[in-house]
């Protein structure tokens, strides 16, 4: 029998005319840089105008991160560090993103002409579909944090169909109610717009505190050029309508939610009464320790590994391999049915503050996770 001899196939791409094959792998060079640096639009909406940018190319079969940032921050200052996170990468490759700057909010943005009408969050989230059309993207997996949150909960509740999962980060489903408008109102005769806004970010002790990264979005937000703006975003939020999120109703999220908190941060009671009314068996809830009221900045390896499981249950890579925080993790889990036997059934996990995951597998339940 012949002896088998291993031969080595190259692709040969095909030249334009005129290209030489030097100038070829300049292009295709500049067009891997352009990608990594990502590409930004900006697409006209009955509510004016949105910048979006888009890293990577999209997926065969797979929907598109879609991110959607807080009040005072955009979209680099709100998940820089999570999506540059290393183990952050195996995500990102598998999927294209697009991170959302709420208008006027983009950087060099310019300031709004005095009595502007900024849009309402509702408004906000109805100019998502422009965003989508324009891209050609038919579903997504939506990651919010606060009013980012809110807006892509409100897009998910009059676009089912469209979206495939959300990760909810600080979401406050509720208007505001006659008490918090006084406190908000008081605080505002003694606080600044800046201060205002880092309350709503951090925690009193963050604050109180003054770390490094208190200190460097201290700055970011009182120094920033588009103040003004600034306030417009933050007025609408304040202003928002209540979700009527319902359990068993039907105003509720009919995809997989991860909604996740820092413990003690401002909206944790927020978001404990949000999981309170959401379905279940499609529900995580995951109450992060020693991260403060942004965990997506300081704890991103935590929340990466919950991402990459959260990503598994839908279905979605599912030979990813697990970081140290699944190796590592020690675990206590407890679990009960309520009395009458009507309720369905909940599971809390405690963990270590050096470890914390959500299992794999399709969300059956409500959890809570301290990591």
């Amino acid at each position: 029998m012949a002896e088998l001899q291993e031969v080595q196939i190259t692709e040969e791409k095909p030249l334009l005319p005129g290209q030489t094959p030097e100038t070829a792998k300049e292009a295709e060079l500049a067009a891997r840089i352009l990608l990594d640096q990502g590409q930004t639009h900006s697409v006209e909406t009955p509510y004016g105008s949105v910048t979006f940018t888009v890293y990577g190319t999209p997926k065969p079969k797979r929907p598109a991160i879609f991110t959607y940032h807080d009040v005072g921050l955009n979209y680099k200052s709100c998940f820089q560090p999570l999506f540059q996170f290393g183990d952050m990468q195996e995500i990102i490759q598998n999927f294209v993103r697009v991170h959302v700057d709420a208008p006027g909010m983009e950087e060099g943005a310019p300031v709004f002409p005095l009595g502007y009408q900024y849009p309402s969050l509702d408004q906000l989230a109805d100019m998502i579909p422009c965003i989508l059309q324009y891209l050609n993207f038919s579903t997504i997996i939506g990651v919010g944090v606060g009013a980012g949150a809110y807006i892509l909960s409100r897009y998910a509740l009059t676009h089912p169909d469209t979206v495939e999962g959300l990760v909810l980060i600080n979401i406050d489903p509720n208007a505001k109610g006659w008490m918090d408008w006084a406190a908000h109102k008081l605080t505002g005769l003694t606080s600044s717009i800046p201060e205002m806004i880092l309350g709503h970010l951090f925690s009193q002790e963050e604050l109180s505190g003054n770390s490094e990264l208190i200190q460097k979005y201290r700055n970011i937000i009182t120094h920033a050029p588009n103040l003004e703006n600034i306030e417009l975003y933050w007025n609408s939020y304040n202003n928002r309508r209540d979700l009527n999120f319902e359990r068993g109703g039907e105003m509720t999220l009919k995809c997989p939610v991860m909604l996740v908190v820092g413990d003690q941060a401002p909206h944790e009671d927020a978001v404990v009464e949000c999981n309170s009314k959401l379905d279940p068996t499609q529900t995580s809830f995951l109450k992060m320790a020693d991260s403060g009221g942004q965990p997506q900045l300081t704890q991103p390896g935590k929340l990466t590994e919950a991402f990459k499981y959260f990503l598994q249950g839908m279905g979605y890579m599912a030979s990813s391999c697990m970081t140290r925080l699944s190796r590592s993790r020690t675990a206590s889990l407890t679990s009960a049915a309520s009395i009458d036997g009507s309720r369905s059934r909940s599971r809390t996990l405690s963990q270590s503050s050096e470890s914390g995951t959500l299992p794999s597998g399709p969300p059956g339940h409500t959890m809570e996770v301290s990591c």
